[in-house]
């Protein structure tokens, strides 16, 4: 799976950081990057709760 994020809806709250700090990361100016955009399938439980508790829905999973 893949996760993405959009940019336009994206307010750098950090829950996905928190939760996988080893897949996203808020930059200096609070952009977030995905840093592993294929997500390895023993993080995908982490990555799908990040999606599911983004509050703008801005991350997505294909």
């Amino acid at each position: 799976m893949k996760v993405t994020v959009d940019l336009d809806q994206c307010e750098a709250n950090g829950i996905c950081v928190g939760i996988a700090p080893d897949v996203f990361e808020l930059d200096d100016e609070d952009v977030l990057h995905i840093v592993e955009a294929d997500v390895p399938a023993d993080r995908l439980a982490d990555v799908e709760d990040a999606v599911a508790q983004c509050p703008k829905a801005a991350l997505k999973l294909q």
